[in-house]
């Protein structure tokens, strides 16, 4: 038993946050109704045609899920629509600001529908105030929230490379959601959660908002090292490849000089005691450091850096990823069943003793809306005449 088997979520989704969230849900076990636009579906399905045809994000995105095609703006998806919710424990919605009560389902009238239902909201900047009806994509929440001042290097700020904005807000909803049902096992009460993604990439935000507050000028952007840490980044060794390094503490600092660059007498130097010290002579210890590695291979600076037990990566390409050693041997990798064909997929990151997680088939549009009509107990006459009018 799975621990979310007999849970049932309505999610009117779309995009990657919502889905990000359902999709964890579906793999402890919900029944995930994803409800989508008849012919076009869910938008994220034609972002591009990678994966056997299909799009990758929706690969990702939508396993474990049942596809009911609505047009909502037809009266009777509005009643199926009712039923729905009748029926479910938990709504998931990240529609357009105020989407959802323009089709006539505002927040009151939903716990009419089901008292003790869950409701979760996800929108770009939260339900009211100035930002509330505009719209919001990832890099655009990754401008306003200040990542991307942060990010990139001292000329060029950049957007980081996949979709934290909608990630973040895909996360808070999901533990939000297991809060929410934790919370009714408890008092038989529904609740509303609302996620905006501006306040949940803002949480992520902490360190530098409070270094820039507090120290009175931002973390300068430093491409991919670190900006208030130093060694804490990229490295070339004498074969053009680059290694990665992080020093936490004034311990790691002692034995990088003695057991990594050979030279104790580095580590009694006044220049480089502290990390305070460290940062502001980085441009001398960079270096230093460069003199010791451009004499020696990757595989030898990250031999000194295991065997000193400081923490070091090589800069990896997707590809490699792909084909990483300890996922391998960690068994890591399921097939995953597609409307176009097998694909390769990861198993959650969370593992769950005596429990195979659940990888269930990528959904085609439409696949289960008459199966799920008929659960709701509409004839077949009448799923039908829904057909032929473009409701389903």
């Amino acid at each position: 038993m799975r621990p979310l088997d007999g849970i049932t979520v309505l999610a009117l989704e779309q995009a990657v946050a919502a889905p990000f969230a359902t999709r964890q849900l579906a793999d402890l076990g919900a029944r995930v109704i994803k409800v989508e636009r008849p012919i076009v579906g869910d938008f994220a399905r034609s972002y591009d045609e990678t994966v056997h045809g299909q799009s990758s994000h929706f690969v990702w995105l939508n396993r474990s899920k049942e596809s009911l095609t609505l047009d909502l703006k037809h009266d009777e998806a509005k009643e199926i629509l009712k039923r729905l919710i009748k029926t479910s424990d938990i709504l998931i919605q990240n529609l357009a600001p105020g989407a959802v009560d323009r089709l006539g389902f505002p927040q009151e009238y939903l716990k009419k529908i089901k008292s003790d239902l869950i409701i979760c909201n996800i929108s770009g900047y939260g339900a009211d105030g100035p930002y509330s009806l505009k719209k919001a994509y990832d890099l655009l929440i990754q401008c306003e929230s200040g990542v991307m001042s942060l990010t990139g290097t001292d000329e060029t700020p950049s957007k980081t490379g996949i979709s934290i904005a909608d990630i973040a807000a895909g996360m808070y909803s999901y533990s939000g959601i297991l809060t929410a049902l934790f919370q009714k096992e408890r008092n038989g009460k529904g609740s509303t959660i609302d996620v905006s993604m501006l306040e949940a990439l803002g949480e992520w935000m902490g360190f530098p908002s409070y270094f820039t507050h507090y120290g009175g000028s931002a973390p300068k952007r430093t491409g991919a090292a670190h900006a208030t840490i130093y060694p804490y980044g990229p490295f070339v060794t004498g074969d053009s490849k680059t290694v990665f390094l992080g020093i936490q503490n004034e311990r790691e600092w002692q034995t990088f000089c003695c057991d990594v660059l050979k030279n104790s007498r580095l580590a009694l130097d006044a220049r480089f005691a502290s990390n305070s010290d460290r940062i502001k002579n980085q441009e001398l210890l960079t270096k230093i450091i460069l003199q010791v590695f451009s004499k020696v291979s990757s595989t030898e600076v990250i031999l000194r850096l295991d065997q000193a037990n400081i923490a070091n990566a090589r800069m990896n390409t997707i590809s490699e990823f792909w084909d990483h050693p300890q996922l391998e041997a960690r068994n890591r990798w399921r097939d995953l069943e597609t409307p176009n064909g097998k694909v390769r997929s990861l198993i959650p990151p969370v593992s769950v003793e005596n429990s195979e997680p659940r990888m269930d088939p990528i959904p085609s549009l439409g696949a289960d809306t008459k199966k799920i009509l008929v659960e709701l107990g509409f004839s077949k006459g009448f799923i039908n005449k829904l057909d032929k009018d473009g409701v389903i």
